[in-house]
């Protein structure tokens, strides 16, 4: 057994940096760490943290592809948040432009939940517990 402890981080690749570091920042309120422009790739890394903890990169590259399908391409599935109130949160998205999908209730737990996504197509979960 590995001994896992925690997931350390997710890692994003943008189809639009800055569009994204905004988005990251400024919708979701996620605190940047630290931001490199990695000269010999072409490529910029942000490192975000929220609430304190480190959870996500964001990285450009020049002409990644695009996701082929979503929600359900091979791979990452989608990112999940928690909130204590899914229907302030999808207002307060709607209030900044953001399109948000309709409200939902897990079958199984009973639980309020919705999607969005980031400026990259990546579907994002937000889970009211």
């Amino acid at each position: 057994m590995l001994n896992l402890k925690k997931l350390h981080h997710i890692a994003i690749i943008c189809s639009d940096y800055e569009r994204s570091k905004m988005f990251y920042t400024d919708t979701l309120g996620f605190r940047i760490l630290q931001e490199v422009y990695r000269k010999e790739r072409n490529s910029h890394k942000l490192d975000l943290a929220l609430n304190d903890q480190y959870l996500i990169e964001l990285f450009s590259f020049p002409d990644p592809p695009a996701r082929l399908t979503r929600p359900e391409a091979v791979g990452l599935r989608h990112i999940a948040f928690e909130v204590e109130n899914v229907e302030a949160a999808i207002h307060q998205l709607q209030a900044k432009g953001i399109l948000v999908e309709s409200l939902r209730i897990d079958e199984y737990t009973g639980k309020k939940f919705t999607f969005f996504f980031d400026p990259n197509g990546l579907p994002i979960e937000l889970y009211e517990q």
